[in-house]
């Protein structure tokens, strides 16, 4: 199979054309490609232009480039589909459908699904992430009374990424606490963590990739070793179990699996959407 450059394209962020591409494109192993996200692009002058690229990258690669587009304008996405590439129009193939589904025609507003619809719940996603920025790694513990969930692990099994995402998506007040080398000893749960028990939610990782991870932060130590690692994975896993935690390995899933995995265990979905 050719080679193939992939454009997002969108009169806004980008953000929808590039996350359900992605998503389609992971089930198609091997295709090799260069890929552009181009957000903003609003006028005819900017869309005359990317269509300008997308035909100069089918004549470099020598295969028709894919085009993912999210683009509310009619006349826009009439000159981007006009290029020379495989077109998917992933808001208007659905558009027109839901319109006469619905037996009403669509608003067609430019980047409504990135707007600031609800103010509340905006500034609820914001107190969200200020409270996971200050109940990360254990920092503060008086207020975990008020968390949805604390997320517990060994150290770099991505607790406070996967916070600040759960706060910045979904508004869900989430503390992270590490798991050390006294508690794994004991096979005990921190006392702090215990009277929340029910909040709680573990992550793991493989050994290999735990390694790899911490290689690059301490680069030689005991603590970045393989077997340091194997031996965190393997205790803090038979914690998990002991006080019947639910873990999930984190290893070869992506940030927003973890996160869904989270909120279905815990059922925070309707809760924060």
């Amino acid at each position: 199979m050719k080679n193939r450059t992939i454009f997002f394209v969108s009169d806004r962020t980008a953000i929808t054309a590039e996350t359900l591409g992605n998503s389609l494109m992971t089930q198609f192993a091997g295709v090799e490609r260069e890929r552009h996200v181009i957000p903003f692009i609003d006028s005819e002058a900017k869309a005359e232009a990317v269509r300008e690229r997308i035909n100069a990258s089918y004549t470099v690669n020598e295969g028709r480039p894919l085009v993912f587009s999210t683009f509310t304008n009619d006349n826009l996405r009439e000159i981007l589909s006009s290029s020379d590439c495989i077109f998917y129009d992933l808001f208007n193939d659905y558009i027109a459908r839901m319109e006469s589904d619905l037996r009403q025609e669509s608003s067609h507003e430019v980047g409504k699904s990135h707007g600031l619809v609800d103010k509340n719940s905006y500034e609820s996603r914001i107190r969200a992430v200020n409270y996971a920025l200050e109940y990360d790694d254990g920092a503060k513990l008086d207020r975990y009374d008020q968390a949805d969930v604390i997320l517990v692990g060994v150290s770099r099994t991505g607790k406070t990424p996967t916070s600040l995402f759960l706060a910045l998506q979904y508004g869900i007040y989430t503390a992270n606490f590490p798991i050390t080398d006294s508690d794994l000893d004991n096979y005990s749960l921190p006392r702090a963590l215990k009277p929340h028990k029910k909040k709680l939610f573990g992550l793991t990782i493989s050994a290999e990739q735990l390694s790899r991870i911490r290689e690059e932060r301490r680069p030689g130590s005991p603590y970045a070793s393989l077997r340091t690692c194997q031996r965190e994975v393997s205790q803090v896993e038979e914690l998990f179990q002991l006080e019947k935690v639910p873990f999930l390995n984190v290893t070869a899933i992506s940030i927003e699996e973890i996160a869904a995995q989270i909120r279905q265990t815990r059922e925070l979905g309707e809760k924060h959407l």
